[in-house]
């Protein structure tokens, strides 16, 4: 029986998926060429290309922001997750607030509250410094979530068993819990991570220099809108795409069979 080239086999070759990955581009370059002829719009990308060096600073400016963004969250989302966990009731429904209120409310209610009310009250004026502490609380409930359910799903007797061989609690947590704890919640890490990535460009409503707010400041200079933003799409594309392979990736090797 001849294999089709559409259709999925179990043991896809590089020359099938190759032909459909083409495919699927042609359809949508395909689609974005009939959407700007019924827009009446001549495509030229040489306008966006004269602002490269400012895409290119805001792009950096991204990516420091969600690199400082992830490093801060998980410091946080680390403490939340051992605050749910705690037996000191107070600890314990800190937590539980922290996290359902932020979960719980857009972020771009959290920006403006944080930026515009907290930050003031504080005296946090620069942006850029804002714009993290905004990030790494608003993605750190959500890493106090992969935390707490990671912790939940290692037996407790597994602790037990390595206290009862001679192991001190926190040799028993380096040796036994750790090592399984990381391997089950990093490929939800790897996709926060992507999150952050994309939820950085509402930063921009505070006028944060980013690739966002870059973005817009270009298309008020040439009216470019469709390239500009087009361009800020395949940008944003371009950095998390990666990170969603290497999260699909982090799932197969360390995929646990019950």
């Amino acid at each position: 029986m001849r294999k089709s080239l559409f259709l999925k086999d179990g043991a896809d070759s590089a020359g099938k998926k190759v032909f459909n990955g083409l495919l699927v581009m042609l359809c949508i370059a395909v689609f974005i060429w009939i959407t700007a002829r019924r827009l009446g719009l001549t495509l030229r990308f040489d306008r966006v290309w004269e602002f490269r060096t400012r895409i290119l600073r805001g792009f950096g400016m991204t990516v420091t922001l969600s690199l400082f963004s992830l490093v801060a969250s998980l410091a946080l989302g680390t403490l939340a997750a051992l605050g749910l966990r705690s037996r000191v009731l107070f600890l314990s429904y800190l937590a539980r607030a922290y996290v359902e209120f932020i979960r719980g409310t857009p972020l771009l209610v959290q920006i403006y509250l944080f930026y515009y009310i907290i930050g003031t009250a504080w005296g946090i004026d620069n942006r850029y410094i804002a714009g993290v502490l905004i990030l790494s609380v608003f993605e750190g409930a959500y890493i106090s979530e992969i935390i707490r359910g990671g912790l939940a799903s290692i037996e407790s007797s597994q602790t037990e068993i390595a206290r009862a061989i001679g192991l001190t609690r926190a040799q028993a947590f380096r040796l036994v819990v750790f090592p399984q704890l990381i391997t089950r919640i990093l490929p939800a890490l790897a996709g926060q991570f992507a999150s952050i990535i994309k939820d950085s460009s509402l930063l921009s409503v505070i006028a944060l220099i980013e690739l966002t707010q870059t973005t817009a400041e270009i298309s008020a200079a040439n009216f470019a809108l469709f390239e500009n933003y087009f361009t800020l799409g395949l940008l944003y594309f371009a950095l998390t795409f990666p990170v969603s392979l290497a999260t699909k990736r982090l799932e197969r090797k360390y995929r646990y069979a019950n």
